[in-house]
């Protein structure tokens, strides 16, 4: 039953790029040396944003009644799991502690996952899909500022996350009522302030200037229209 923990096979890809999960687009190189948080911080706010993703998953795999939707849930958790995992063996291979590196995010980012819980569980996978696509973007951008440990974890971010299940059951969940449709499609063009948000706080500064703002406005251009390819892919309007 936990074969869903197996290690995946982790696809080689570039470097120092922002790539997006569905239509990978025009890739592009961003320098954030000046902007990006030290790199305990990065590591800290990655780790703990994907044992969120697990755990909000894991919670919607109990809320689910059929199996093989559960199944299908397991999948995404267990990879994002995996990625927290391997984010931890990187902070304790450079000799720190992975729960004090942790801890100073998990106040916010336990109340972001409030703010962007659905009141129903096919909200909340879209949450998942959305908001996890959008930060596992931006975290593999800002990896480009940490020499040999930001390429490592950009191995982890580009791995296979397995959240086309979700994108499958949501699929299922529009053909049955088109006024889900409507709904999913209000639901995630709300998610996206919150989103960008995190972003910009795990930015170095937390109040940009004019220069500092045309630097990352690419980013948070492109983390836009990888949001909107995404809907797209599902049928829904961004």
């Amino acid at each position: 039953m936990f074969e869903w923990f197996r290690r995946r096979q982790r696809p080689v890809g570039r470097t120092l790029q922002l790539r997006s999960r569905g239509d990978l687009g025009e890739a592009m190189r961003v320098d954030f040396a000046e902007l990006a948080p030290e790199v305990e911080t990065f590591l800290g706010q990655a780790a703990y944003l994907q044992l969120g993703f697990f755990e909000t998953l894991s919670e919607l795999i109990a809320l689910t009644p059929e199996l093989a939707e559960k199944e299908s849930l397991s999948r995404a958790a267990g990879a994002a799991l995996i990625k927290h995992q391997e984010l931890v063996a990187v902070i304790r291979e450079r000799g720190a502690d992975p729960t004090q590196l942790m801890l100073p995010f998990r106040e916010s980012l336990d109340a972001f996952r409030r703010k962007t819980h659905g009141i129903r569980p096919q909200e909340t996978m879209l949450t998942v899909h959305i908001t996890a696509g959008m930060l596992d973007d931006f975290y593999l951008a800002l990896s480009s500022s940490y020499g040999d440990t930001g390429r490592r974890v950009a191995r982890i971010l580009q791995a296979d996350d397995d959240r086309q299940a979700i994108v499958d059951i949501l699929g299922q969940t529009i053909e049955s009522d088109e006024e889900w449709r409507w709904l999913l499609a209000l639901w995630g063009r709300r998610l996206v302030g919150d989103t960008l948000l995190v972003a910009r706080a795990a930015l170095r500064h937390g109040h940009l200037d004019r220069a500092e703002e045309a630097k990352v406005e690419p980013v948070f251009s492109e983390l836009m229209g990888a949001h909107a390819r995404r809907m797209d892919a599902m049928g829904l309007a961004a």
